[in-house]
């Protein structure tokens, strides 16, 4: 910690939003990663300050850079690089919770088909795909 010159796809990787360093920089060739409001290339100096959105998979997370490490190290150091925003963490909390109750609310059966069901589901399919 405490490196002067840290690349966005190395403190990404140290900070343990990705696993790889090419999965960082796929995500930031991808636009998924945003540094101070604007689309970054990988090889952006990283500043303390800075702030970043990362989108990963549904979430998308608002994070103000503390510090700046090269070196990957277990998730209680990694945590120390980084502070998310309040805002942040408020809609990543309300789009699980959406996404939550969208699956709920699916009308998932609430049991599996018996032996007469499943036939009638295979007459409907063989129907369906002549």
């Amino acid at each position: 910690m405490g490196d002067e010159r840290v690349r966005l796809d190395k403190w990404l990787w140290a900070a343990r939003f990705f696993r790889t360093r090419n999965l960082a920089k796929q995500a930031i060739e991808g636009g998924k990663v945003w540094y101070d409001g604007a689309r970054t290339r990988v090889s952006r100096e990283v500043h303390v300050g800075a702030e970043l959105r990362v989108r990963q998979g549904f979430d998308e997370r608002t994070v103000i850079v503390r510090a700046l490490s090269t070196e990957r190290r277990g998730a209680p150091e990694a945590a120390v690089l980084y502070e998310e925003t309040a805002d942040s963490v408020a809609a990543r909390a309300a789009a699980t919770e959406r996404r939550r109750l969208e699956r709920a609310g699916a009308g998932a059966p609430a049991q599996r088909p018996d032996k007469r069901e499943r036939r009638l589901i295979h007459r409907f399919r063989e129907r369906n795909d002549a």
